[in-house]
């Protein structure tokens, strides 16, 4: 993916170690909390990160903007969308 435009507010969630579906709940629970267009950076290393985080952020309207692996594990660069989570 090409590199995000980051511009303005950008938070961290560093869920390294954490196994499913702690990774996809805790970075919705993250999402609720910020406003809309506010980018979130999640640091995550369960593999099934790959799958529910991007699902996660397509059922609830955020933009993927990148996903790229690390040395430890993923990262998954996120704009909150502007429609309310559910849960």
């Amino acid at each position: 993916m090409t590199a995000p435009d980051t511009a303005g507010s950008e938070r961290h969630l560093d869920l390294r170690g954490l196994k499913c579906p702690l990774p996809v709940l805790r970075s919705r629970k993250a999402l609720t909390e910020l406003k809309p267009g506010t980018v979130l950076v999640v640091e995550a290393s369960d593999p099934m990160s790959v799958i529910d985080i991007p699902h996660m952020c397509n059922e609830d309207g955020h933009e993927l903007l990148a996903q790229d692996k690390t040395g430890d594990g993923l990262r998954f660069t996120i704009r909150r969308g502007a429609q309310k989570n559910a849960g």
